[in-house]
């Protein structure tokens, strides 16, 4: 993946020089995956919190048929998130790290569970949608849907964001 952002070249512009700013503009697209929210009933498109607004609106459309426990899901899928991004490249090759008590052996295993926590996340909201929503023949499926958007854009930005920025020695 880290490919395909090489080959990406910006625009110039006059009054806002990007120049090599690769970091910028991923942390930016990794944000919008987070932080954007489609009004499907009103068929408009804001950027707001994409992952925790999905699961907003949602509770405020529909009060009674969110559990607190739904919320879960997300919380642990934002761990996830940074979890994921705050082992770097350089931790993952045993050369370079030689500090703390598990060196880079603890590196892997911490972004390891990140992931792990991550897809947890996303499979336990698709089993929250079909098992709850779905198969159980509720009115209204947009608690469940929002509660599945919310974590795969949050799992969704957070890949972007870790395997999508240049990191400096």
């Amino acid at each position: 993946m880290t490919s395909i952002f090489e080959s990406l070249q910006s625009a110039t512009c006059v009054w806002f020089g990007i120049g090599n700013k690769r970091n910028v503009i991923v942390s930016m697209v990794a944000g919008t995956l987070v932080n954007i929210k489609v009004y499907i009933i009103l068929h408009k498109t804001d950027t707001f919190f994409v992952g925790w607004w999905f699961i907003i609106d949602a509770n405020a459309k529909y009060p009674s048929e969110m559990s607190k426990a739904y919320y879960v899901c997300g919380v642990f899928g934002t761990i996830s998130l940074f979890m994921i991004n705050s082992v770097t490249n350089a931790q993952m090759g045993s050369d370079t790290l030689s500090g703390g008590y598990l060196g880079a052996r603890g590196a892997r295993g911490w972004l390891f569970v990140g992931f792990v926590m991550g897809f947890a996340a996303v499979i336990a909201a698709c089993w929250i949608l079909f098992a709850d929503f779905v198969a159980a023949g509720a009115q209204h499926h947009w608690p469940g849907v929002g509660l599945f958007l919310q974590n795969v854009f949050i799992f969704l930005g957070s890949l972007t964001y870790k395997f999508g920025r240049i990191e400096e020695l």
